[in-house]
């Protein structure tokens, strides 16, 4: 009797354990939203963020996409938008204008400026560094967030290989219209 009461207790709490939300919780201030469960967390690479994933490539792409939070954004929208738009070169024949689309709306309480661009970036490692060696990486886009919680500015940007964000880009989108007061 007593080993099928025990085995009971584990199939329903098997059960349970089953239906809970897997992911990361990421907290902005008083909002809060789970990151999906195949958001591999890392850490940070320097103390400008405060959160970093890596988002699982897909064929034909051969490196990972790269999620990253960083508190404390300063300028405007404009003058963000205006600097992640000049590292970005177009195809031929096409301009940046042409390759990029700019959202706003709120989430909550937050307000929420949305940049999508592709094309081939023009990466630096630190990119306010004048020493930091320019690579073009061909074939990439970057969604790039301002999140004003009411509380604080971030930046959330996942950027990487075309197909590989085009992938992600539904669930960022989830994660980051899920943010909601939090405890």
């Amino acid at each position: 009797m007593r080993l099928i009461v025990l085995s009971l207790t584990f199939l329903f709490l098997s059960g349970v354990m089953a239906d809970e939300p897997k992911g990361t919780p990421v907290k902005l201030d008083k909002l809060i939203s789970l990151a999906p469960a195949d958001w591999k967390v890392e850490k940070p690479a320097n103390l400008l963020r405060s959160h970093q994933f890596k988002l699982a490539k897909v064929d034909p792409d051969t490196i990972d996409a790269e999620l990253v939070i960083a508190p404390d954004v300063k300028g405007t929208p404009e003058t963000n938008i205006q600097r992640w738009l000049d590292g970005f070169i177009p195809p031929e024949g096409k301009t940046v204008k042409d390759v990029s689309k700019v959202e706003k709306f709120d989430i909550g309480k937050a307000k929420v400026v949305y940049l999508d661009v592709s094309g081939t970036q023009i990466y630096k490692e630190r990119p306010f560094d004048p020493k930091s060696k320019e690579v073009l990486r061909p074939g990439f886009r970057m969604l790039s967030v301002i999140f004003d919680s009411g509380d604080g500015n971030y930046r959330i940007y996942l950027t990487g290989p075309m197909k590989t964000v085009e992938k992600h880009k539904k669930a960022f989108d989830e994660w980051l219209k899920g943010f909601k007061t939090g405890k």
